[in-house]
């Protein structure tokens, strides 16, 4: 596999949201190379599977069934790793859901719920990562955000919101980890085949599979940038249109995106 070497940085790794899409072929592809990888997701089913599929790797896949929305569920994890070898070398927090609706649908329940998972999950999985990492100086963060952080998208209110805090998020923690041997990114994929991405009703460019983006995703965490994002084609497009005034960037998105005006949405839901 491009640019990989034959043996890795890492002995562990903690991988939430491993039961499918890009957290399974991640953690997949790090058993492959010899990692001993606990796997974290609500569906224990899914994480069996998981394990099974690698039964033939050089690695080791550990499941842990989790809610990364119950704090206490993560404190007995850490808990246990405090009592054997501590946290793992690398975390992947990637774990997120995805309810795309327009503004007709807007409720506050409905972002609540995303932002429950996507934002304070993984805030309640950095808390108690920081703090081990921090103690000991070592260790490597990847937080999943999305290039939907960029700017706002239709349909994605909700989600673009906690991808863009994310992101924020990141940014400013890089920049108090200053000075310290902690590795932190962010992760910013364009469009991956997953069942998230299935719920999209438009055509989706520069779709990738998960096990494109497994390797990318390892790539990056291999090398020295905050940030690690594809396709790069794709992505440079995104960050071109970060920059533009917003009368430029509406128009645009308006005339490529078929955006549905709210007087119409409203006779034909009301």
């Amino acid at each position: 596999m491009r640019n990989i070497p034959s043996s890795l940085p890492w002995k562990t790794a903690w991988i939430t949201g491993a039961g499918r899409g890009i957290g399974e072929s991640v953690a997949k592809l790090l058993c492959h190379y010899g990692l001993t990888v606990y796997a974290s997701a609500r569906n224990s089913s899914e994480l069996n599977n998981l394990k099974n599929s690698c039964c033939n790797e050089l690695g080791l896949i550990v499941p842990i069934p989790m809610d990364i929305t119950d704090p206490r569920q993560i404190d007995d994890m850490m808990l246990s790793w405090d009592q054997g070898h501590g946290v793992p070398d690398l975390v992947i927090l990637n774990a997120g859901t995805h309810d795309p609706f327009p503004a007709h649908e807007f409720s506050a329940e409905r972002c609540s719920k995303l932002l429950r998972t996507n934002l304070q999950g993984t805030i309640n999985c950095i808390d108690p990562v920081l703090k081990r990492f921090i103690k000991r100086n070592s260790g490597q963060l990847a937080v999943m955000a999305s290039v939907a952080g960029y700017r706002g998208l239709p349909t994605a209110a909700a989600y673009g919101a906690s991808k863009a805090a994310l992101i924020n998020l990141c940014e400013a923690l890089r920049l108090d980890l200053k000075g310290t041997d902690i590795k932190l990114q962010v992760i910013n994929p364009g469009f991956v085949r997953t069942p998230l991405t299935d719920k999209n009703d438009f055509k989706m460019p520069a779709l990738m599979e998960p096990e494109e983006a497994a390797v990318e995703i390892l790539n990056g965490l291999l090398g020295r940038r905050f940030e690690i994002c594809f396709p790069k084609r794709f992505v440079y497009l995104l960050k071109f249109l970060r920059l533009l005034p917003y009368s430029w960037y509406f128009g645009l998105l308006e005339k490529s995106v078929k955006v549905e005006p709210e007087t119409e949405a409203v006779d034909k839901h009301g």
